[in-house]
Order: C-alpha cells, then sequence, then structure tokens
C-alpha cells in the first residue's frame, strides 16, 4: 500500500521546501493544501482517516507546515483533536523549520558539551526556534538565559517554557545595544543565536573577549549573520578556541532530521511529532552519524 502524506499548510502557497523533503523522504503520494486553517481543516482530516481502515492507518500520515508557528500550533491542535478512538494517524509539526532547526542546534552543542548544568544563553529567545532551543536546553539541565529586546516578553517565553519542563532553569533577560548583549554573555559556556534576519546581536571581534565561551552556534542563514564571528557554512570550526556553526553548518542534520521524522510517521498511525519528540529523533540520528 503506497505511503501518502498530506501536507495541511498554513500558507497561501504550500511550501516547496517541505514538498521536496518529503519526497525525498520516501513518500509515495504526496497532497498538498494551503491556506489551511482549523476552521477547514476537518474535512481534510476526515478525508484522510475514513479512506483506509485502522489497520492500514499506518500508511496515511499529515505534515503541519507554514511560515507562522502559531498558526501551525493551533492547526496541529486542532488536527489532533479531530481524531477519536482507532480513527487516527500520525501527523508532525514543523511550520518554519521550528522543531527540527532547534533540535539540530542543540545536538550540535551535545557534540561538545554536557548540557546537564551548562551555563546557556539563547539570543533572539522569544522566536519561535529560540524558544525551542531554550525549552529543550532546559530539558537537558542547562541553565538557560533567554534573552529578548523586551524582558517582558522574554520573561512571558520562560514562563510558557517552564509549563513544559520542570528542568533546569530559566532566566529573563533583555537586550537592546551589543555591550548589553556582550554582558549577557560574559561567564556562559554556550551562546545560540536565533534572532530574526537582520538581527545582528555580537559583531565581529565580539567572540575573542568572551573567554568562557565553548560553542557558538548561529541560525540565522541570510546576512547579516547573528554572531558576525560565525560564517553561515561553519561547522564545528575553530573561530577563537570556540567551536562554532553556522546556520548551514547544523542544516546538515537539520535535513536528516526532518526526513526521518516523516518516515517514521509511517512506523505506526498513532505518532504526534512536536518539539520533544523530534528531539529524540534527533538523538537517534547523531547517534547514528557520530
Amino acid at each position: 500500500m503506497k505511503k501518502i502524506l498530506f501536507q495541511f499548510d498554513t500558507d497561501a502557497h504550500a511550501s516547496t521546501f517541505d514538498r521536496v523533503v518529503a519526497v525525498d523522504a520516501g513518500v509515495d503520494e504526496l497532497f498538498s493544501y494551503a491556506d489551511v486553517t482549523p476552521n477547514n481543516v476537518t474535512g481534510l482530516v476526515h478525508g484522510a482517516m475514513f479512506t483506509r481502515g485502522p489497520a492500514k492507518l499506518n500508511n496515511t500520515a499529515i505534515f503541519v507546515g507554514g511560515s507562522n508557528v502559531a498558526d501551525g500550533e493551533a492547526l496541529m491542535n486542532k488536527v489532533k483533536s479531530t481524531f477519536f478512538g482507532p480513527m487516527r494517524v500520525s501527523v508532525m509539526m514543523d511550520s518554519n523549520g521550528c522543531n527540527t532547526t532547534a533540535a539540530a542546534a542543540v545536538v550540535a552543542a551535545k557534540n561538545h558539551l554536557s548540557l546537564a548544568g551548562c551555563s546557556a544563553v539563547v539570543l533572539g529567545g522569544t522566536g519561535p526556534v529560540g524558544q525551542r532551543v531554550a525549552q529543550l536546553l532546559a530539558m537537558e539541565g542547562s541553565r538557560v538565559v533567554l534573552v529578548s529586546r523586551s524582558k517582558h516578553r522574554a520573561e512571558a517565553a520562560c514562563e510558557a517554557i517552564r509549563s513544559n519542563t520542570s528542568n533546569g532553569s530559566l532566566t529573563a533577560a533583555g537586550a537592546a545595544t551589543e555591550d548589553e548583549f556582550m554582558t549577557i554573555c560574559q561567564g556562559r559556556q554556550l551562546v545560540i543565536a536565533a534572532g530574526a534576519a537582520g538581527a545582528c546581536f555580537l559583531p565581529e571581534g565580539s567572540l575573542a573577549k568572551l573567554s568562557d565561551i565553548s560553542v557558538a552556534i548561529d541560525l540565522n542563514a541570510v546576512p547579516p549573520t547573528g554572531l558576525a564571528d560565525v560564517g553561515v557554512m561553519d561547522k564545528a570550526k575553530d573561530v577563537a578556541g570556540i567551536i562554532c556553526y553556522g546556520a548551514l553548518g547544523v542544516g546538515g542534520t537539520k535535513m536528516k532530521v526532518h526526513k526521518q521524522a516523516i518516515a517514521s510517521l509511517f512506523e505506526s498511525n498513532d505518532k504526534a511529532l512536536d518539539t520533544v519528540e523530534i528531539y529524540q529523533l534527533a538523538l537517534e540520528v547523531a547517534a547514528v552519524t557520530q
């Protein structure tokens, strides 16, 4: 029986990126829908789960995507609430690559640091990727400082993350200038920049002044990068004694995790892959490739 993936995208056009990855992950048939919302998705879900018997539903799955992560989260919740009893299919949410990117970044850090007790900073921490990075680091037992230009937003993000994990510690910080970002990063072992395109937090030459940092990861692929000393292609590159990863340096793992996550949807009909589940897959991928 053919493996069918339903792509529910919240944007006006279904993501070509996600479509290519689905094909490369081994999907036999890909049905893509755009402008999908919680208000119009029920019929699409019914079509996915009522056309095959319960014993065959592991051959059907749903991928929730789009550029707006909040919309994707709402759509994921609606999809899951539509299922009942054995009438369900596996579903994955990765709007704007938020979960696979965050998982790949934390795995990269874990390759070089013991995250339990690690002192970490997440710059741009209130964005969708930054919040997930902070959540995963806290799950690993890190002491995380989540930084935003608005301390109020940072505090709200920390509170939301605390509801998902009791491990580690989370501290909110507000910063708007290069000097403030530098001060916050002093004495930290790990810095991950997850800000929006065009947001540079630390200018060139900054990493050499941060003697305690062991690993620096920048997840912005669009110039200027968030950490000016980190090249977009860097992968475990030594820069001033600091192990550095750029967006594309992390991207190889992100792509492997994305493909593995899609493939795993067809192992059963009851998986729901979100931040934590996708991170567990990332750890498995990393274990195999090391």
